[in-house]
């Protein structure tokens, strides 16, 4: 059957191609139906994507109003940093202080005498230290750890040492002849009830000499800073703390000792912080409008979300998409009924929106709210029937697992899990009536083949006689 392949040479017909041609005739029109309707899903597919990501930020951005806190920031202001900085932190009040710093917290340092050098042998034996609020830890001097820099990791690795850090510094000798060790004690917290004194005992006998472990206790120290609180006035009332960093004196202020200058007043202004309030209103109106965009684009006709001037939006005709631009809408412009004193709506405190859906925010109407009825304009948003607290709780329905949204991806994958299933049964009766037309040519190609070798045949023979 050597005339015959896959080529057609019995016949001369491109047996490969013409079958593929009709296979592809017979199968096309159902793979482009198909195709169709999976290009129509994953383009809802993604709409939905779209919309839901576009809701999430809205719904970030409400959070950040239903609970009342933001309109409770305040910001502080010193009239003199290099004395006293202040920060604003939750429960503070409007108010104004006169603050005088007549004193500084300072951290007890105490040094060593001379030794020759962080080898040098100290001595050995046992090291008390205690603070003056009593709290207290213990460390063992031996022949393992009884150089300089032994006792000082001894003491940084203490078991219960929370109050002291022991270093050595390396220095010029008192005669300026060459250079010598120390070692120095820091407490870890200023304050006069972190002040800490070093006593023990010393294995050679004496704890009161300047030879042996005895070198490091207290009597043999040398002060380099003595421990000291805090001192303030606050519109001449004193205050007395262990640090600088004062957050319990004035409610919701902490204040950040710098300098003491006895006699001299720093004015501290507390206000409430309307570039706070206004920015994190900007963002909402922000959010508002990129989610209403997105709407409008994906529920466009004769318009897709590309901006292009053909094709409808992925979300044409959608119910959900529909009900969340009415929902939105109406709970961001309906009347707060929880809502205290003269303002119960987003447009009496300067977020309006306009006849095409667009939100704005005038600052200078926002502003005289605040000043008017601080109260009145957090309950538009945070009361229990606030426009954040209902737009928080629609959201939260709309996005959350088994939603609306959610529901309609969960059909929409199927439907492309069907269609996948459709395109591969499709396939296989295709690759089936590709085996059989390849079949049939290939038996007519061999057909024709014997014709034409008989026809052949005949010919050569009749020509002979």
């Amino acid at each position: 059957m050597s005339i015959v392949s896959s080529t057609g040479i019995g016949s001369g017909i491109d047996i490969n191609s013409l079958v593929t041609q009709l296979v592809a005739a017979d199968g096309q029109p159902a793979l482009n139906a198909i195709q169709r309707q999976e290009d129509s899903v994953n383009t809802r597919l993604s709409g939905i994507g779209s919309l839901k990501s576009a809701l999430s930020d809205f719904q970030t951005a409400v959070n950040k109003l239903k609970d009342g806190n933001l309109f409770k920031t305040h910001k502080a202001a010193s009239a003199d940093e290099s004395i006293l900085k202040v920060a604003a932190g939750a429960g503070s009040v409007a108010g104004s202080y006169a603050l005088e710093v007549t004193q500084l917290a300072k951290a007890q340092k105490s040094i060593s005498a001379e030794f020759a050098s962080s080898a040098a042998t100290v001595g050995t034996g046992s090291l008390t230290i205690a603070t003056t609020a009593g709290v207290s830890f213990n460390v063992t001097v031996g022949s393992s750890n009884n150089t300089l820099t032994g006792i000082r990791d001894a003491i940084n690795n203490a078991s219960g040492n929370t109050s002291v850090t022991a270093s050595i510094v390396n220095v010029d000798n008192s005669t300026g002849t060459g250079t010598i060790s120390k070692l120095v004690l820091t407490a870890k917290n200023s304050g006069l009830a972190n002040a800490f004194t070093v006593t023990g005992s010393d294995d050679d006998g004496n704890n009161t000499d300047t030879s042996g472990l005895s070198q490091v206790f207290s009597s043999n120290l040398s002060a380099q800073a003595t421990a000291a609180d805090a001192i303030i006035k606050v519109d001449g009332q004193t205050a007395t703390r262990s640090t600088n960093s004062i957050t319990d004196v004035v409610q919701g202020l902490t204040l950040d000792l710098k300098s003491a200058q006895v006699g001299t007043k720093v004015n501290v202004d507390v206000s409430l912080d309307n570039e706070a309030i206004n920015k994190t209103l900007t963002s909402f109106v922000t959010a508002y409008n990129k989610l209403h965009t997105t709407a409008k684009d994906l529920g466009k006709y004769g318009g897709g979300s590309s901006g292009s001037s053909s094709g409808n939006g992925a979300l044409i005709g959608d119910a959900t998409l529909r009900y969340v631009n009415s929902q939105i809408r109406q709970d961001s412009t309906n009347p707060v009924s929880s809502a205290t004193g003269n303002y119960n709506s987003l447009a009496m405190i300067g977020v309006k929106i306009d006849k095409d859906g667009v939100m704005s925010l005038d600052s200078t109407q926002l502003n005289t709210a605040l000043s008017a009825s601080l109260q009145s304009v957090s309950d538009v948003f945070s009361s229990s029937d606030g426009v954040a607290t209902r737009l928080y709780s629609k959201l939260d329905n709309l996005l959350q697992s088994g939603g609306p949204l959610d529901s309609q991806q969960t059909s929409l994958k199927k439907q492309l899990s069907t269609l996948g299933d459709r395109r591969a049964d499709v396939q296989i009766r295709l690759d089936n009536l590709q085996k059989t037309l390849q079949k049939q040519f290939t038996a007519m190609d061999v057909t024709v083949g014997k014709f034409k070798s008989t026809g052949s045949f005949l010919s050569n023979w009749i020509n002979n006689l």
